[in-house]
Order: structure tokens, then C-alpha cells, then sequence
């Protein structure tokens, strides 16, 4: 029961990575508040899992304040909600054929939902100077995607707005931190779609981790055991931090263990 007692507010938690860090808080003793713009799935969730759950569209400053008016105070945030762009089918991403209106529309729910969350949090944690702020961004955060380029410039932002809140709060003299995960290939809905359920399956998933050292998909629950960490009092010398979830896709040797150095 390491989050005994804590208010816990997920975004974009009816289903995926945002639905197993809601299951794992709850399985830790928080009261946990489920958020989502999907309201038949996010009450479905909610009351599968025994939480609360609020229709939250994270891009808009008006929910944000709606939102706080119901849940004044809280002791962790979990900034989960976001979207790639491609949710409504192939879209052109890359640095020369995105629109302006896809580049904003994908910024809008990862940037400003993460900075209009971690605004919220500071004034919900700010009167009592404790708390904890996870952001997750992702492996496409630290690296450049040359054809989802909205999507790797918002979560780079969200890894870096992660830090400058850090610091902000240390500044204050708050004990509010503030971190960020960065997932790789995580085994959720959207990559579902991609692999289907036919004979060549297992093929397909090989095929898209074949990059990968540890050759598989990360797990949604692998996740949140990392938020679950960052939630705790366990953690409470980490903040500005960030905790990468990538199979040991960016550890920076395609060499294979065992295999010999090239002259």
C-alpha cells in the first residue's frame, strides 16, 4: 500500500498506459481520479477499477478549471493523455508535407495539456509544498521521428518542461517533483491495430522489435511500475529526472551480446 491515502488524478486513463497506471495506484492503496475525453470507456474503466472519473479534455483551459473545482487538492499527477497524430488514419507528419493544423492539433493535446496539467498541479500541491508530477513523454522525446515530427518535438518539450517545473518548485522551497517517463514500443490498443490477430503475428511483432535488445514489446503494466515508484515517498529525492522504458533501444550499441568488435 505505498500510495496509502493519496489523491492520484490520471489523464487519458480509459484505456492503454494511462488505464494500467490508474489499476496500479489503485492496487497501491490511492484514491484514484480517472480522466478522459472517451466518456463511455472512461466510465466503464473507472468503475472496473473502483475510481472516480471526469471527462477531461486535457488541451482546454476551461476543463482545467472545471476540473480543479471539483478536484481542489491532490498529491500526484499523472500528465498520461496525448495522441499521435495518426489516430484518424495516414497522415503526412513529415518536416515537409505536415500542416500547421495537424503540427497544432498534436501539440495541443501534448504540450498544452501536459503544461496546463502541471499548472494545475502546482496549485493544487502548492498550499501543502508536496507532491509528485509524472509526465509521460516518450523514446521519441530524445530522439528525432522524421516522419511523426509533431509527435517527437512535443514529447522532447513535455522531457524538458519536466525539468524547468523541477526546478521551479525547488526554487520555491516546495517538496514538488516533478519527472518524466519515456516509453518505447509499448504493447497497447494503437499498436494492436497494426499487428492483427492473423497467422503471422507472431512475425508481424518480431518484425517490430527486431531493433530492439531485448527483442519484444514493453508491457502497459511495466509502465506503471515506474509511475508507481515515481508516486511513492519512495522517490523523494528524484525530481528533473528521467526514466527511460526501452527494451535498451537507445543504450547505444547495436552490437549484439557476445558478438566480437569489428577491427
Amino acid at each position: 500500500m505505498r500510495l496509502r491515502a493519496k489523491t492520484c488524478v490520471v489523464t487519458g486513463a480509459a484505456r492503454g498506459i494511462g488505464r494500467a497506471i490508474a489499476e496500479a495506484f489503485v492496487a497501491e492503496g490511492a484514491r484514484v481520479v480517472l480522466t478522459d475525453i472517451d466518456e463511455e470507456i472512461g466510465r466503464a474503466t473507472a468503475a472496473a477499477l473502483g475510481c472516480e472519473f471526469h471527462r477531461l479534455d486535457v488541451g482546454e483551459e476551461a476543463d482545467w478549471t472545471a476540473f480543479a473545482a471539483r478536484v481542489p487538492a491532490l498529491d500526484v499527477l499523472v500528465n498520461n493523455a496525448g495522441i499521435t497524430g495518426f489516430e484518424d488514419g495516414p497522415a503526412s507528419h513529415d518536416p515537409e508535407h505536415a500542416s500547421l493544423e495537424e503540427w497544432h492539433r498534436v501539440h495541443r493535446v501534448n504540450l498544452d495539456g501536459t503544461f496546463l496539467g502541471c499548472r494545475y498541479a502546482l496549485a493544487a500541491m502548492g498550499p501543502r509544498g508536496t507532491g509528485s508530477i509524472i509526465n509521460i513523454s516518450s523514446r521519441s522525446g530524445l530522439v528525432g521521428i522524421p516522419f511523426a515530427a509533431a509527435y517527437a518535438s512535443s514529447k522532447a518539450a513535455i522531457r524538458n518542461h519536466s525539468k524547468s517545473v523541477a526546478l521551479y518548485c525547488a526554487a520555491k522551497g516546495w517538496q514538488i517533483r516533478c519527472n518524466s517517463i519515456h516509453p518505447a514500443a509499448i504493447l497497447t490498443d494503437m499498436w494492436e491495430a497494426l499487428i492483427g490477430d492473423g497467422p503471422d503475428r507472431d512475425a508481424r511483432m518480431a518484425a517490430m522489435v527486431a531493433d530492439t535488445p531485448l527483442k519484444r514489446f514493453g508491457l502497459p503494466s511495466e509502465v506503471a511500475a515506474l509511475a508507481v515508484l515515481l508516486a511513492s515517498d519512495e522517490a523523494t529525492y528524484m525530481t528533473g529526472a528521467e526514466l527511460t522504458l526501452d527494451g535498451g533501444l537507445l543504450a547505444g550499441s547495436a552490437a549484439s551480446p557476445g558478438s566480437p568488435p569489428e577491427d
